[in-house]
């Protein structure tokens, strides 16, 4: 259980950075002059906000509810933005490994365990 954790733990966190690779690719399909700046920014801000509220040693902590809604929207993100850029298949198949790995985090984070 405890590799299995460790590997879920390890998605989780590649799905994180998969969210600010999809802002770089949309700006990059967008074909814009100002793409890479479009790009920057944006990954600042979502870096920003995920520092404040998303991290495990964020300033302001999310419980509960306020913490679903921010991660819905947080990778939400991720995959609102490859359907835009035309992914649709890797957007659907980045809505569910999101949803399953977050699901598995949250099930084995509430059990009490001796490990």
């Amino acid at each position: 259980m405890k590799t299995a954790k460790a590997v879920n733990l390890g998605v989780v966190f590649l799905t994180e950075l998969g969210v600010l690779g999809s802002v770089w690719y949309y700006a990059y399909r967008s074909g814009s002059d100002a793409a890479p700046l479009a790009a920057l920014f944006g990954t600042t801000v979502l870096c920003w906000l995920w520092g404040l509220f998303g991290s495990p040693r964020a300033r302001f902590k999310l419980h509960g509810a306020a913490r679903v809604v921010f991660e819905v929207l947080w990778f939400g993100t991720g995959v609102a933005l490859l359907d835009a850029a035309g992914q649709h298949i890797w957007a659907f198949a980045f809505a569910c490994v999101c949803a399953v790995s977050k699901t598995l985090a949250h099930l084995w984070d509430r059990r009490v365990a001796p490990f």
